[in-house]
């Protein structure tokens, strides 16, 4: 019998694979990239490496093959190097990384229109079920113009790039396409190049077609049709490929959807769905965990830590239901007051869009909670709930090796990488208590806890049953979480994406 591939064969065989097929020939692009630019105080231009969870995915990638990477300008120090090289991409100097970056320049008007009022918040909280449709969202004038004149031209100079950077060779091209930025990026992009390979994974949940009847139907549309122009659409999760198919075949009446084969045809264009959920580099993930820096940090938050510790760690969205879990635990101190003074939780929560405010009010109603909690059930001697407001992740590797449990109860989640980096890093046999709506349940039922994102009641149930379990049974549900997460690891989640790409290549 054939073993697992271990992960050092699973990185050789996806090299192979990338050098083979895709050297040279590959195009990604993103709102955000993997090469910045700073101006110094001298006025000099500093290249950094980029940040953002699909600049870490595809690391693996930038550091071994030759790619184009189509990103925005993110500040002044990239708009003057577009400036500087005429529109063309730039070579990457920084060490280790093979890529050319090609920075999109739109005007900060355009910009501010597709991203603070098209991309964030209307996208991304219809997309994780956050409004309220009785009161929000209110599609008004603004929105409609910020589609216009923002989220279209934005998307129609990404694929304008793109075009660019393809017809500089006589080579078939494939372009992997990320997120919800630029879901009109397809369409314009066949257009220009019919023969391209395109593949768009898509980061975020995506939600059934009911509540999709939100947007108008010309904008909703519109987005549907330029999707099925991609020949890949991948999601985290079997259930957000379903929820694409059924809103297709309710949208798109002209559209052929086949549910068993997971395709589209429309406009004599074949498109698969795929679920290729999202993983983590393990062996970095551990590393860092175990770095120096990690260490000072285990050994200051060791102080902090009770008999038991809950940990968490997420930033401060009103999807991540930081709320419910905070009062989860106020419910199990209250109904086992022998917990009290024995038990601590740990949270480091990264403040996120706080120019947003939804957000900032999220901020503060999470402050308050945290605050009511330990003056109501702390003494002198114990703080029930300490916070860490702050975006550090090394900090937060290192808190997750002192967990008894981790807490990940998003009311949704594409993925949610936490749930992957705690298991692989904690020292503890922690218990991972995770909310069914998270993406990364679909793979890690076995090894957690499972909840209901609103349900607190059930939450403290599982806290409880969490704390007063066998130390076989703990050590159980972690191994169970360890194989699974690595054997699954983000080489796997790259390598089932580019053999799919290369079985359609031509």
């Amino acid at each position: 019998m054939i073993g697992t591939p271990t992960a050092e064969n699973r990185t050789s065989s996806l090299l192979e694979l990338c050098e083979e097929s895709f050297s040279g020939k590959l195009i990604v692009v993103s709102n955000r990239g993997p090469l910045e630019y700073h101006i110094s105080p001298e006025g000099d231009l500093q290249p950094r490496r980029g940040s953002g969870s699909v600049v870490t995915a595809l690391s693996v990638l930038t550091n071994n093959i030759e790619l184009t990477w189509v990103s925005s300008a993110m500040g002044d120090g990239d708009r003057r190097m577009a400036e500087n090289s005429q529109g063309h991409s730039v070579r990457s100097q920084l060490h280790g990384q093979r890529l050319s970056a090609h920075f999109v320049v739109t005007t900060r008007r355009m910009y501010h229109k597709y991203y603070n009022i098209l991309c964030n918040p209307l996208l991304w909280f219809l997309q994780h079920y956050m409004w309220s449709p009785p009161y929000t969202p209110n599609i008004d004038s603004n929105v409609y113009d910020a589609w216009e004149n923002g989220y279209v031209p934005v998307n129609k100079a990404f694929a304008q790039a793109v075009a660019e950077e393809a017809k500089k060779s006589d080579a078939q091209m494939c372009v992997m396409i990320h997120d919800y930025h630029l879901y009109l990026v397809p369409e314009f992009l066949r257009a220009e190049v019919p023969n391209i390979l395109i593949q768009h994974f898509i980061h975020i949940p995506w939600p059934n077609p009911t509540y999709w009847q939100l947007l108008p139907a010309y904008i909703r549309n519109t987005i549907l049709r330029s999707l099925c122009k991609a020949d890949v659409v991948g999601f985290q999760t079997n259930r957000d490929a379903r929820s694409f198919l059924e809103s297709c075949k309710t949208f798109l009446p002209e559209a052929v959807v086949d549910y068993s084969q997971r395709t589209i045809y429309i406009d004599n264009q074949t498109t698969m769905v795929k679920a290729y959920p999202l993983s983590i580099n393990v062996e970095e993930v551990q590393q860092i965990s175990t770095s120096p820096r990690a260490q000072e940090h285990e050994k200051r938050l060791k102080t902090l830590c009770g008999e038991k510790t809950i940990v968490r760690v997420d930033r401060t969205e009103p999807s991540k239901n930081i709320i419910r879990g905070f009062k989860a635990f106020e419910t199990l101190l209250k109904r086992h007051p022998e917990l009290q003074g024995r038990v601590k939780f740990l949270a480091f929560l990264v403040p996120s869009r706080t120019h947003i405010r939804q957000y900032e009010r999220y901020l503060e109603e999470t402050d308050l909670v945290v605050n009511n909690i330990n003056n109501s059930l702390g003494s002198e001697d114990w703080k029930p709930i300490t916070v860490f407001y702050e975006n550090n992740y090394t900090q937060a590797i290192a808190s997750m090796r002192l967990y008894d449990i981790l807490i990940v109860n998003p009311i949704i989640d594409g993925m949610n990488l936490v749930a992957k980096e705690g298991p692989v890093v904690n020292t503890k046999n922690g218990v991972l208590i995770l909310t069914e709506s998270a993406g990364a349940y679909e793979q890690l039922t076995k090894g957690s806890l499972g909840v209901g994102s609103a349900d607190i009641e059930g939450t403290m149930q599982a806290m409880y049953q969490a704390l007063t379990m066998s130390q076989e049974e703990r050590q159980h549900l972690n191994q169970l979480l360890v194989d699974s997460i690595k054997d699954e690891d983000v080489t796997e989640w790259l390598f089932r994406q580019l053999q799919d790409l290369k079985t359609l290549s031509y």
